[in-house]
C-alpha cells in the first residue's frame, strides 16, 4: 500500500506574493501540505522549531536572518526537517553556501513549475 502521509512544508520567503503563489501551486498536490509560511529567517527557524515540517523551502536573501545561517540553526535542532533552498540565485558561491549549510537541494525560481515538486519529494527523504 502506497503512503498516504502528505509532506509537510514550511514556506520562508520574504516576498508574500511569491510565498503565496507557491502555496497556491503546492495546494494541487495531494501528497504536499503547507503548514506555515516565515517571512524572516529567524520566524522560519521559530515556526519550524514549532510546527516540525518534513521539508522547509528557504530563500537566501532574507531580512533579520539570512536563510543560510535559518537552515543551519533547523538542521541543528531538528536533524529530521530537510531544507530545499528555493532562490533566484544560481551563483556557485550561493550553491556551495547551501550545501554547507545542510540542504538537501536546491531550486531557482525561474525553474519552480518543472523541478519543485519533484525537488520536495526528494528532500523529504534527506
Amino acid at each position: 500500500m502506497a503512503d498516504l502521509t502528505p509532506v509537510n512544508v514550511l514556506i520562508a520567503e520574504d516576498h508574500p506574493l511569491f510565498a503565496e503563489s507557491v502555496e497556491a501551486l503546492l495546494s494541487s498536490e495531494k501528497k504536499i501540505r503547507v503548514i506555515g509560511r516565515a517571512e524572516n529567517g529567524e520566524e522560519a527557524a521559530r515556526l519550524a522549531s514549532d510546527l516540525r515540517p518534513d521539508v522547509v523551502l528557504m530563500d537566501i536573501s532574507m531580512p533579520v536572518l539570512d536563510g543560510f545561517e535559518a537552515a543551519r540553526q533547523i538542521r541543528e535542532a531538528l536533524p529530521d526537517t530537510c531544507i530545499l533552498f528555493l532562490t533566484g540565485s544560481n551563483s556557485p558561491a550561493d550553491l556551495e553556501q547551501a550545501d554547507a549549510a545542510g540542504a538537501s537541494g536546491y531550486v531557482t525560481k525561474d525553474r519552480i513549475a518543472t523541478e519543485l515538486v519533484d525537488a520536495i519529494f526528494d528532500a523529504a527523504s534527506c
